[in-house]
């Protein structure tokens, strides 16, 4: 830090809270402002970070820039975002507006994507996040051992949704695109927590940000948002399905993958971590994935098993 401001006096405070293991600092001399990223090297790897940042500058979205780096021992210095998230400051007077830049910077990041730049969002890992959903959420939370015929018919499931999602042309996946993780700035939007950026299914990162883990929309307007996106991608030449029903099926299905996901890691939160909070959003998940397990034959016997997981959560809830 020194290094970098001189003698100049600074003020530091607490910029963000983080799942993991990294802190961030706001660091502010006369009124201008950066923000301090402090990742422990044992724990985190923060060349991830400064790789995605860099990808996505090339391609016009408004990441941090890096303007220091001590990579060794897990400190970045960054441009400031602001502090005004787009959880913070959606409403339904200007969702269509803010949703609709988040919608034009993700095409951005998507028209940019190249094959070897990115960790691939393969079978294996589409599969080891899924288990987070029968390890976490079933077993530790709700204290459940499923039957032989449910774990097959849990695995069967698992099994077709990664298998679809794998047949969707790959781009570049920010992995956590929700409003959460995007800024309110000028360029609109600001765009963090990037590090775990993959290469993979087209539809993964417009279902994070519909889909929220902590604000939902009605239907009618995560299928406008959705076709809106599509018909934007078509002129833009990126590799959605021609067929509107058909991209939203696969739009729906690796959704339900990253909702499953996400129930098994605020459970590992809670558990493992002792961070508490999470929790509280899992029967939003749960709505989403149940929403789709019933909307396709193919994925009823997930909504069989989801019967017996709801007669189950109520009891657990109290426990907590």
């Amino acid at each position: 830090m020194g290094r970098h401001f001189g003698t100049a006096s600074f003020e530091l405070k607490p910029a963000s809270a983080d799942a993991s293991f990294r802190r961030y600092f706001r660091v502010s001399i006369e009124g201008v402002s950066w923000v301090a990223m402090d990742a422990p090297p044992e724990h985190e790897d923060c060349r991830p970070f400064v790789r995605v940042a860099r990808l996505m500058r090339a391609a016009g979205v408004n990441a941090p820039e890096i303007v220091a780096e001590d990579v060794s021992r897990g400190f970045l210095l960054l441009t400031d975002l602001g502090d005004t998230t787009y959880l913070a400051a959606l409403n339904d007077g200007n969702a269509d507006g803010l949703m609709g830049d988040a919608i034009n910077a993700l095409l951005n990041w998507q028209r940019a994507s190249r094959a070897g730049e990115l960790p691939p969002y393969d079978e294996s890992l589409l599969q080891r996040e899924c288990d987070l959903f029968s390890e976490w959420y079933i077993a530790r939370h709700l204290g459940l051992m499923l039957s032989t015929a449910q774990q097959q018919a849990l695995a069967s499931v698992v099994r077709l949704v990664i298998s679809r999602s794998l047949m969707q042309p790959a781009v570049f996946v920010h992995r956590d695109y929700m409003p959460r993780n995007l800024m309110v700035t000028e360029p609109n939007p600001g765009v963090i927590d990037f590090q775990d950026a993959v290469y993979g299914p087209i539809t993964y990162d417009l279902a994070s940000l519909t889909r929220d883990a902590f604000v939902s929309w009605e239907e009618p307007r995560v299928l406008d948002w959705s076709a809106r996106y599509w018909e934007k991608a078509k002129r833009m030449g990126l590799p959605v399905d021609p067929d509107f029903s058909a991209f939203y099926r696969d739009f729906e299905w690796m959704g339900l993958q990253r909702h499953l996901k996400v129930l098994g890691i605020f459970a590992r939160l809670h558990y493992r971590d002792a961070k508490s909070g999470y929790l509280e959003d899992t029967p939003r998940f749960m709505r989403y994935a149940r929403a789709v397990a019933e909307r396709y034959v193919e994925l009823k016997p997930l909504a069989r098993l989801f019967d017996g997981i709801d007669a189950r959560e109520p009891a657990v809830r109290r426990t907590l």
